[in-house]
């Protein structure tokens, strides 16, 4: 299929090669060839499957409006725009186009949001919760949309959200840690990246899943179906 990459960072960059290992055509713009939104009007889409977005959260919400109203679908790694959730989901309805977006593209990182699931209950049996995330210096979101994201299961699952903290610095893909602790015992439960590549194959393979679906779809709930 023909995929549109918006971003050309270094996750942006691996996804455009990943896709082009799975035998895709792909075409990578960045910000400066994607000015006053060039990239995302109507005519530079007519062609296009799939548009991928790994930008940046400023830039996010009017990429999506520009997609929708040209008729492509899109996956969407961008974080930072969760509180226009609803806005968001009526424009894809309203456009009928299919759509995933995703804290973390990566199936290990889902995995993980699986055991936060299940380690939930504990925050109403007396233990206390602290979450460290870790992440390269580069990073612009703090807290990671990943660490918000387990946040988010976790209150759904318990009522009960935890104290978040933020480190950037050096090189680091991602580091997510959750501490659990009672006057009994510790639990430590954590996920680290070894390299970018797992989050971009799953960005790959939802496109490859989204193409010919409609619809507004979270990563966390439709990751088993990929192949």
């Amino acid at each position: 299929m023909n995929i549109l990459v918006l971003g050309k960072g270094k996750t942006g960059s691996l996804v455009a090669e990943i896709a082009r290992k799975r035998g895709h055509n792909v075409h990578a713009v960045g910000s400066a060839d994607n000015a006053g939104g060039a990239a995302v009007q109507a005519n530079a889409l007519i062609n296009t499957n799939v548009v991928i977005d790994f930008t940046t959260p400023h830039a996010i919400l009017s990429n999506i409006e520009a997609c929708a109203r040209a008729g492509a679908s899109m996956v969407v790694g961008t974080t930072g725009w969760y509180d226009q959730m609803d806005h968001v989901r009526e424009v894809v309805k309203r456009y009928d186009i299919g759509f995933v977006f995703g804290a973390n593209f990566s199936i290990g990182v889902n995995l993980f949001f699986d055991v936060m699931r299940a380690a939930a209950p504990a925050l109403k049996l007396g233990y206390s919760g602290q979450m460290l995330e870790r992440h390269h210096a580069q990073k612009k979101d703090k807290p990671s949309g990943t660490a918000l994201a387990i946040n988010n299961i976790l209150r759904d699952a318990s009522g009960m959200t935890v104290e978040i903290e933020s480190v950037r610095e050096g090189n680091i893909v991602g580091d997510h840690e959750l501490r659990l602790e009672s006057e009994n015992d510790v639990v430590f439960l954590s996920h680290s990246a070894k390299s970018r590549r797992g989050f971009a194959e799953g960005a790959v393979k939802v496109a490859e899943w989204i193409q010919y679906k409609r619809g507004f779809y979270d990563f966390k709930d439709v990751w088993r179906e990929l192949r």
